[in-house]
């Protein structure tokens, strides 16, 4: 007797039969993404158990898929380093302050890009898109930067970032897919070009924004470089550049930890001093946890806003 066919529910609520074929090629697909998932979330994994594993044991490579005498000793140890809280709140700040203004100003200029009555509006817009092909370079761009006394200042983090094309192009695609009525019947009601945006297409456009700012956030909170070119002033220093600076310096950072820690814990326990894979991994796990946190709240926004955006209806 022939194996009956297997029963699934369709997206629309009808139940229809799915054939061998069908079924195969569904294991096919689950495994397959089984293979995605598993190599875009082992290395978070991995870097997590070895930052709570046996120090040795993580340094000679033993540590793969599950932490061997788990300790949290590394927290500890990294978290008495000068200027880490500093340099957290330096990141936390250019990373609210620096999404808000380039979430504002992605939304104005897209929404300002449609509007017929902006003078120059063509030319501008094809001057800001130019921007995304064309740059003068790192030392032009650090001239301008110094000319502009934006060196060793916070607001060299956040000025550079606020205005980004691409941002600007997904906020005007979105705007561009939303009803013309609404503006014009606030304008016959006697509303400004400020009135408009913030009152009738600031409501509406929150999915695209939400996206602007996830995008915005990760660049800010992830961003070194800057921080490399511009400042000298410890005080400045950001999260992802002292990161840089423990991965460039893990030997001397393992000296220093170490000459922190009381002979008696470390006559305790061997096992916990540190090294420099416990550090690399401990301080990245200290810099990637918070914004891992934060991303999942805004990933439902990214298909709407990008697909919407991206759909002139």
């Amino acid at each position: 007797m022939a194996k009956k066919a297997k029963t699934q529910k369709g997206s629309n609520g009808v139940h229809y039969k799915m054939g061998w074929s069908e079924r195969m090629m569904m294991i096919i697909t689950y495994f397959v993404y089984s293979i995605f998932a598993f190599v875009c979330f082992y290395p978070f994994y991995y870097i997590l158990i070895n930052s709570i594993s046996n120090n040795d044991l993580s340094a000679r490579g033993k540590v793969l898929f599950i932490p061997l005498e788990i300790h949290f000793n590394n927290f500890v140890s990294v978290a008495k380093i000068n200027g880490l809280l500093q340099a957290a709140t330096v990141s936390l700040g250019r990373t609210v302050i620096g999404a808000t203004l380039t979430v504002i100003t992605a939304g104005f200029l897209g929404f300002m890009f449609t509007r017929d009555t902006m003078w120059g509006r063509k030319f501008w817009y094809r001057f800001v898109v130019a921007t995304m092909y064309f740059n003068a370079g790192i030392i032009p761009w650090y001239l301008t930067m110094r000319n502009l006394h934006l060196t060793n200042n916070f607001w060299g983090y956040i000025f550079p970032l606020v205005v980004q094309p691409f941002n600007i192009i997904l906020c005007k695609t979105f705007v561009e897919s939303t009803p013309k009525a609404l503006q014009e019947a606030a304008e016959i009601d006697g509303a400004g070009t400020l009135t408009v945006f913030f009152k009738v297409i600031l409501p509406i456009i929150k999915p695209i924004l939400a996206t602007v700012a996830i995008f915005a956030a990760v660049g800010q909170w992830n961003a070194f470089q800057d921080t490399l070119l511009l400042v000298t002033t410890p005080k400045l220093y950001t999260l992802q550049f002292v990161l840089y600076q423990y991965i460039t310096q893990a030997n001397s950072l393992k000296a220093i930890i170490n000459s922190q820690m009381s002979t008696e814990s470390i006559a305790a326990s061997l096992a916990h001093s540190q090294t420099q894979t416990s550090i690399r991994m401990t301080v990245t796990i200290v810099v990637v946890a918070p914004i891992m946190c934060v991303y999942p709240f805004f990933q439902r926004y990214f298909t709407s806003g990008i697909m919407i955006g991206a759909v002139k209806g």
